[in-house]
């Protein structure tokens, strides 16, 4: 009986052939795999004479493993040993027992390789989430660092300005404030007009601002945004005082969460239909127009509550059923807009509906982790494309799960057809929006 090596990359195979004979073994075939510095022996089980020439070849094998190193061959090397004696009867039973086995060790490796890899995502995620933080927290700094108002002035004899919380549109810095009246927490609202603005344009700003003013100051609601105080600081900036919400706004929590379960989005959509039926309720009914995640805030206790009043419409008394007209076309966030939004071919009549599938939008992105139309495009693209006069009817991914009552609410809520789809005070006495002791 002889030792042949078969290996692609071994160069010393008649060397070894010459180093190892045996002739007392009653064996057809006798396969080695070395990998690395283990040895995998198959043959004939249960062969007496195996089991006494893998004993006896134990030290050999051993240091011939320890001889084989990395260059010399590839990852792993067969020797092959031939016998020209009869061939023993091997167990087939037993070689299938083995042969399971070896499957088993495979898949759970592989398991165990997959949990891993999960693992390694989550944490690819979080970090990911991490440094999205980080970065938006250093533009804080730096806008703080530039802001004319960070040497923590006094404003109007009342307000002290702390941290700055925040920009947004239009020049306006958010600033958190102690009221030295009141001895509460609030936030200061800076407009600044630009300098190279025409006066026009300044003008135009000012009334927009004086407007959004005269509708927010009126409302008082659990799930409002309290607008307490204006007053100007110089020729080209006034100041607005509002609710501080100490907790995140919900654009914040769905980059950090971006699925959220069903049982705190149920909550969140409640507390936005609570705040809206408020508004038209009102004899003066309002129209917010702009519901997005950016515009929902949350305070201390997670109480959700809704701000920003800027493209919020007063619906007049003499407003027919139909709605009144649209007037501010291609303003808004385009993924939260019901398609009526979208006619260009006439002025759109508008009304509660706007808000209804705005807040649709809402918990569909609460639940599902992305906007129904037009998730991954911009608002030219979603506008040159009619995405969403196209968006007939929504679809539900298969996961997560979802209760059908909240598909459900979402398909009403999403009803293309402006005169068949609810307006607030009707979707609001929709059993999903409802709480009763089961």
């Amino acid at each position: 009986m002889e030792i042949i090596l078969v290996s692609c990359n071994f160069q010393q195979t008649t060397g070894f052939q010459r180093f190892y004979s045996l002739s007392s073994m009653s064996c057809k075939k006798l396969f080695i795999l070395s990998w690395d510095s283990c040895a995998w022996l198959f043959g004939p089980p249960h062969n007496t004479l195996l089991a006494s020439f893998v004993s006896n070849m134990k030290s050999e094998l051993s240091g011939f493993l320890g001889w084989l190193r990395p260059g010399h061959m590839h990852t792993s090397c067969i020797l092959v040993v031939e016998d020209k004696g009869d061939m023993v009867d091997t167990e087939t039973g037993s070689q299938e027992e083995d042969f399971l086995l070896q499957d088993e060790i495979y898949k759970s490796r592989l398991a165990s390789i997959k949990r891993e890899e999960d693992t390694f995502m989550r944490e690819r995620d979080r970090y990911e989430l991490e440094k999205g933080r980080l970065i938006r927290e250093m533009k804080r700094i730096r806008d703080e660092d530039g802001s004319r108002f960070n040497n923590f002035q006094i404003l109007n004899h009342r307000y002290a300005l702390l941290n700055l919380l925040g920009k947004g549109g239009f020049s306006e810095v958010y600033k958190q404030a102690f009221d030295l009246v009141e001895h509460r927490f609030v936030a200061c609202k800076l407009h600044g007009l630009n300098a190279q603005w025409s006066e026009d344009k300044k003008q135009s700003y000012i009334r927009h601002a004086i407007r959004e003013y005269n509708i927010h100051k009126t409302l008082v609601h659990h799930h409002i945004v309290r607008l307490w105080d204006i007053f100007e600081i110089d020729q080209n900036t006034f100041c607005t005082v509002l609710d501080y919400c100490s907790g995140k706004d919900l654009d914040a929590v769905l980059k950090a969460t971006p699925v959220l379960p069903e049982r705190e989005a149920r909550i969140i959509i409640v507390q936005i239909f609570q705040g809206l039926v408020y508004l038209n309720k009102r004899t003066q009914k309002i129209i917010h127009y702009d519901l997005k995640p950016g515009n929902v805030l949350f305070d201390d206790f997670g109480v959700a509550k809704v701000t920003d009043f800027g493209l919020s419409k007063i619906v007049e008394d003499d407003v027919g059923s139909q709605g009144m007209e649209l007037t501010s076309q291609g303003a808004g966030t385009y993924w939260y807009l019901p398609p009526e939004c979208f006619e260009l071919s006439k002025t759109p009549l508008i009304s509660s509906k706007v808000d209804v599938w705005s807040a649709g939008i809402l918990l569909y992105q609460m639940l599902f982790g992305r906007r129904p139309f037009g998730h991954d495009q911009t608002q030219e693209r979603i506008l040159r494309e009619d995405t969403i006069i196209k968006a007939r009817k929504v679809e539900f991914p298969s996961r997560p799960a979802v209760s059908n009552e909240a598909k459900d609410f979402i398909r009403r809520c999403l009803t293309y057809n402006q005169g068949e789809r609810p307006d607030v005070l009707t979707i609001a006495q929709d059993p999903y929006l409802t709480y009763s002791k089961k």
